[in-house]
């Protein structure tokens, strides 16, 4: 982590939401590239630059169904006076030794197979009869019904200039040219050109594995009976979705009880897997609040650096967090607090900037804008704190959803943006300018 020097140091001191994630992305890194299948590497940071060893199309080819054709031999074609072509064959997509065009010939010819030689132009079947002489045609039939469709006469109705219908050889790209740069995202675009220039593989920052885990004792699976006093557990099922939208590999542990021993051995247990471990609950200053109790003996103590410090913040919801690295990789953990909302906004805050930084992502943020608030009261915030409200934007107005409490999961799943109010600000009024975080 970064030096205490420029942090707060008292036990009262609280520490600013950029001070706390600054920390945090300085202690992170990319994590060191990899060698990936095409597919392995969607949603990944390429970590070279990529040429193009073949140009695309490699070849000249078709863009249309119909007839490759000599230009002179069709000059002046109409309906009335069609220019009448001898047929010499077929040429379909693959084709390796196509068949040579001469003149007063036509080679029937498939969207994407090569331009034969001798041919200089492709017309459209629809400017021909098909070979039928039935007048203009609307498509060829099937080879394997009419296999003399390849022999014979076409009767062609309209002129074709050279190259009409023609795709050039490089007209896509050209062999020594970049492909994609180095920092590229690769989506199924960039994966579809990976392929089409003959990658298999491509070296990488692969998708950092997140481990979420949530504490405590009245936390109940989803689709089980709650007894009295018990809650289901929905942190670590929004922490985990929250991940993958971000672009990790994530895994849910099950809520874990109270109790410092289980939640240190469950911790230990999950290093094998995770580039990041989060945690949600027990790191307020409740007698029941185990996470600090249970960190404080996981870990490298004995690595510089290394340990879990927690940490009250300037903000509201969201006030006590704890960040630091354990084990002997110094993997990253980011303890969060256990209320939903706070949870969540502190995921969005801290979490997901430190994934996509793990990533190699230089996009680290969710977007922002300034809104008009639309209210039908002014908005109060505590001095001295930066509160997140939830709220719904759309065409540069923000709409609050629910109220300031941290337990109002139904009015998180109603928004779509968060409600900025810095510390210095206590008041907002209806139709004054906020700035809001973007979640979708």
């Amino acid at each position: 982590m970064s030096s205490a020097a420029t942090r707060p140091t008292g036990p009262d001191d609280l520490w600013s939401v950029d001070e706390h994630l600054d920390d945090i992305l300085a202690t992170v890194r990319p994590l060191e590239p990899i060698e990936l299948q095409l597919l392995d590497a969607q949603g990944c940071v390429l970590v070279e630059n990529v040429t193009v060893p073949v140009s695309l199309p490699p070849f000249d080819n078709s863009s249309m169904d119909g007839y490759a054709v000599r230009v002179a031999d069709v000059a002046g074609a109409s309906e009335e006076f069609p220019a009448a072509l001898e047929v010499v064959g077929d040429i379909a997509a693959g084709a390796a030794d196509p068949v040579r065009v001469g003149p007063g010939q036509a080679a029937r010819i498939m969207t994407g197979a090569p331009l034969p030689p001798g041919a200089e132009a492709v017309v459209p079947v629809e400017w021909t009869d098909g070979g039928l002489g039935e007048g203009p045609a609307s498509g060829m039939r099937a080879r394997s019904l009419a296999p003399e469709g390849a022999e014979g006469q076409v009767h062609v109705y309209r002129p074709a200039e050279a190259r009409a219908h023609v795709r050039a050889e490089g007209s896509d790209v050209r062999a020594g040219e970049l492909a994609l740069k180095a920092g590229t995202v690769l989506g199924a675009p960039q994966i579809a050109l990976l392929a089409a220039i003959g990658r298999g593989t491509v070296r990488v920052h692969p998708r950092p594995r997140v481990v979420v885990l949530s504490t405590g004792s009245e936390l109940v699976q989803p689709g089980e009976e709650l007894a009295p006093g018990q809650i289901h557990d929905s942190n670590s099922f929004a922490l985990t979705a929250a991940a993958r939208d971000a672009g990790a590999i994530a895994y849910r542990v099950g809520a874990v009880a109270d109790d410092a021993e289980t939640l240190r051995t469950t911790i230990e247990d999950q290093l094998i897997r995770a580039d990041l471990l989060v945690t949600t609950g027990g790191v307020s200053v409740g007698a029941y609040d185990v996470v600090k109790e249970a960190l404080s003996s996981v870990g490298d103590e004995d690595e510089p650096g290394g340990g879990v410090e927690f940490r009250r913040l300037a903000m509201q919801p969201g006030k006590p967090q704890g960040f630091g690295t354990i084990g002997p990789d110094h993997t990253p953990l980011l303890a969060l607090p256990g209320n939903p909302v706070s949870s969540y906004v502190s995921f969005e805050l801290f979490v997901r900037p430190a994934i996509r930084a793990l990533m190699g992502l230089t996009e680290l943020h969710r977007p922002r804008a300034r809104a008009v608030l639309k209210a039908d009261a002014a908005l109060r915030s505590p001095r001295g704190r930066r509160q997140f409200l939830r709220g719904r934007y759309a065409d540069g107005e923000v709409t609050p959803v629910g109220g300031a409490g941290s337990h109002l999961i139904a009015a998180l799943a109603k928004a779509d943006a968060l409600i900025v109010v810095p510390e210095d600000t206590e008041s907002v009024e209806p139709g004054g300018e906020v700035e809001v975080v973007l979640l979708g």
